[in-house]
């Protein structure tokens, strides 16, 4: 079974998973982001961005998701 890395940006986390396809990656990608800006608890700032990058075991880059936090001007 392939293996993919999540690369959390906004700290420090990684994670590695043993998944079946791409396809699973990616809905593992948007249920543990869910889960960890859910974690957040309120500490994303304005002007401050999240993201995490869905790797495959060759560490090229498949999908990234991304938060930005702006305030209006």
């Amino acid at each position: 079974m392939p293996k993919y890395f999540f690369h959390v940006h906004h700290g420090h986390t990684e994670k590695d998973e043993e998944l079946p396809d791409k396809h699973a990656a990616w809905r593992e990608a948007t249920v543990t982001a869910g889960q960890i800006l859910q974690g957040l608890d309120g500490s994303l700032r304005p002007h401050e961005d999240w993201s995490t990058e869905v790797a495959d075991e060759f560490q090229n880059p498949l999908y990234t998701l991304r938060i930005s936090a702006e305030k209006p001007k």
